[in-house]
């Protein structure tokens, strides 16, 4: 008991705490540009973003949960006018110019109340009213940081102006998510320059590596994600915290929060299957929880915009196995940055300095000593 205290200290964790990690991608019509119609084919899903947010937000404090709200740069404009003046003077060349906010500007409109599908700011300020939620970045346009078009500096210039947009609005940004996961381990240095200091990575398993549009639409692929939700073809996808791996080579922020496992929608057919949808989760949380690991749920909010009722009821049967799990386990709901500057801290208390090395190593036995 004496070593598992002296470990636990160190590292300034209990033994066998969990922790459970939400994030979500608000997007709204910027993360379907390159969808054809898009404004009719996800119009209910779009508008009923403004009934899903304040319903998830309202369950978040029912069960003290702490997430990350990662939110694209161009849904806090107030008006249309003062988006196009925030744009960066080297934008993206995208090959598929779908992709492309700056190149899309035919279908937005003046400001929020004549156009609820590109702006948002009245959401960014619901959200921040809310304990414990932080607002992080989902780049200023929806950035794919694989297609071809696009490269370090157009990337850094988008960053830039989504921060700066933050930063008027008094929010000091932690954290980033890229869009559809494309995470380009050449940006990170960038993400550090500019003060980032977590990020949401892949899931291990190479059905989930990132990958442009190209050469994701693997039918085989698609269908081995789907079949995961309802089935464990990959596993848990918890892991340890000194798993967790910092800005080579000291270990320093970002830190990359890998996701666990998207939180597909209801769908009516697939009704009968919803109990293995749940179990998929719930197993994998109680797990973590019992062994100390990280697990980390996200789904974008328009995924609630239809069957809000039946979306609502599924999350708070997750919320309300996470409250049994934190009276048992300790569990804790910690959003991105929050885990990151405890990792940090961590990091500079245990040797005055970030350093990769001795932290794995304490880490390690934390892990083995929990298992005595």
């Amino acid at each position: 008991m004496g070593k598992k205290r002296e470990i636990g200290a160190c590292l300034n964790l209990r033994p066998r705490s969990g922790f459970f990690i939400i994030s979500l991608d608000l997007e709204l019509g910027w993360g379907v540009l390159d969808s054809k119609n898009y404004l009719k084919g996800y119009k209910k899903n779009l508008l009923g973003v403004r009934s899903a947010v304040p319903s998830i937000l309202d369950l978040f404090e029912k069960y003290k949960i702490h997430a990350t709200w990662a939110a694209v740069g161009c849904l806090f404009f107030e008006s249309r006018d003062q988006l196009l003046h925030a744009f960066p003077a080297k934008r993206p060349n995208y090959q598929d110019r779908a992709f492309s906010a700056y190149a899309n500007m035919i279908n937005v409109g003046a400001d929020e109340k004549e156009d609820p599908f590109h702006f948002a700011p009245s959401l960014i300020r619901l959200i921040r009213s809310y304990p414990a939620q932080e607002i992080g970045s989902h780049t200023f346009s929806h950035y794919l940081c694989l297609e071809e078009g696009q490269d370090g500096e157009t990337f850094k210039e988008d960053l830039t102006a989504a921060l700066k947009i933050a930063k008027k609005h008094h929010l000091n940004t932690e954290s980033i998510v890229f869009p559809r996961h494309q995470s380009n381990k050449e940006y990170i240095p960038i993400c550090a320059e500019l003060g980032i200091k977590a990020y949401r990575g892949n899931e291990p398993a190479w059905i989930y590596r990132p990958k442009n549009s190209k050469s994701n639409q693997s039918a085989f692929r698609r269908l081995l994600r789907f079949l995961d939700s309802y089935l464990s073809i990959t596993g848990y996808n918890c892991y340890p915290i000194h798993q967790i791996e910092g800005h080579y080579p000291h270990n320093t922020p970002p830190y990359n929060i890998p996701s666990s496992r998207f939180l597909r929608p209801y769908s009516k057919g697939l009704k009968s299957f919803e109990p293995l949808r749940l179990r998929r989760i719930t197993d994998a949380l109680t797990y973590a929880a019992k062994k100390g690991l990280i697990y980390h749920l996200w789904w974008h909010p328009h995924n609630f915009g239809v069957n809000l009722e039946k979306n609502l009821s599924f999350l708070e049967k997750i919320l309300k196995h996470y409250a049994q799990l934190k009276k048992m386990y300790g569990m804790e709901s910690q959003n991105m940055g929050e885990l990151s500057r405890r990792l940090l801290e961590q990091h500079k208390n245990h040797s005055g300095k970030p350093n990769n090395k001795t932290y794995r190593a304490n880490a390690k036995k934390l892990v083995y000593l929990q298992g005595l």
